[in-house]
């Protein structure tokens, strides 16, 4: 047996058993260490790896939407005004700027073919550029309408971009009403428009996570001039009506003969691609105030009054 002073000793670890259970006692620390640092360890919300991961696309995509409805029901919001158009139509002032730098580069340099075409596309921005004035009116005329003391309240929605998205969340804002923005994560991000109320400017990782926000509170859709992503919300919403799987709303197309020149919808009847029917849709407008006299004439006849 060992002495009362033998157990005081520090006995050193050069070997036998002592020696035997200091080096299990380091690989153990070590081994639990591997552990604590392994991605299997972290937890699957802390996990950015994981939760970038294919397989996780389904909690992504839940998230996503979550996240934005969740914000919307906070603040009341119940009903939208979706506004879609280019980012391209800037205020009269800006595009006019502009043209004048594009006349001034062709003007250096007269030989140059791309900078004389951009003369061009920059002279069709201003003589469209009226359009942001009618979209910030109509933000303007819906902010000021809507009694936000209500149960129900309604909101002017965009891409939270530039251009006309910018125009129609400036009109809301200097009405004073709430504004939302749903931007999306690109390639090449675009930043949010200024206009847009702190707390509702939302980006969105899915496309399809940032439509479906787009229509689940949707009571009219309002397109103005546009490119691609335009047409893709509006063909959209066209279908989801055509076909039933939403009610029908008021969806106006602002600009009729910009809009007749892009798509030709009397084509697409006449080839029985569409019926007749379908063609009643849509409507055309011209203004901010045919705008809003449209929609609610729409929702006073069918008996659901806006926010």
């Amino acid at each position: 047996m060992s002495s009362d002073n033998e157990k005081n000793i520090a006995w050193p670890y050069f070997g036998g058993l002592r020696d035997t259970r200091l080096v299990e006692e380091v690989d153990a620390r070590r081994r639990v260490e591997t552990l604590e640092g392994s991605a299997a360890y972290i937890e699957a919300d802390r996990d950015i790896d994981f939760l970038n991961s294919p397989e996780a696309r389904g909690p992504r995509l839940q998230l996503d939407y979550q996240k934005a409805e969740l914000l919307l029901q906070e603040h009341r919001l119940t009903d939208a005004i979706v506004v879609f158009g280019s980012t391209r139509l800037r205020e009269p002032r800006v595009a006019l700027e502009n043209l004048q730098r594009a006349q001034a580069a062709a003007l250096a340099a007269p030989e140059d073919d791309a900078l004389r075409h951009g003369v061009v596309i920059a002279q069709q921005l201003v003589d469209k550029s009226h359009y942001y004035t009618v979209a910030h009116d109509f933000g303007a005329l819906v902010g000021a309408a809507c009694d936000y003391a209500e149960a129900r309240r309604l909101t002017i929605v965009t891409g939270g971009g530039p251009g006309i998205m910018e125009a129609a969340n400036r009109g809301a804002y200097d009405a004073g009403a709430p504004t939302v923005g749903l931007n999306i994560a690109l390639v090449q991000d675009q930043q949010p428009n200024a206009y847009i109320t702190p707390g509702l400017c939302f980006r969105f990782h899915y496309f399809a996570i940032r439509k479906l926000h787009f229509l689940l509170r949707a009571r009219a859709l309002v397109a103005f001039p546009g490119g691609y992503g335009t047409l893709d919300e509006l063909f959209e919403t066209l279908t989801l009506v055509q076909t039933r799987v939403i009610a029908p709303l008021p969806i106006i197309l602002v600009g009729e003969a910009y809009w007749r020149q892009a798509i030709n919808f009397d084509f697409l009847v006449s080839e029985g691609v569409i019926d007749a029917k379908d063609r009643q849709l849509f409507s055309y407008a011209e203004t901010a105030v045919e705008i809003w006299r449209m929609i609610t004439h729409w929702q006073a006849a069918s008996e659901q009054p806006l926010g």
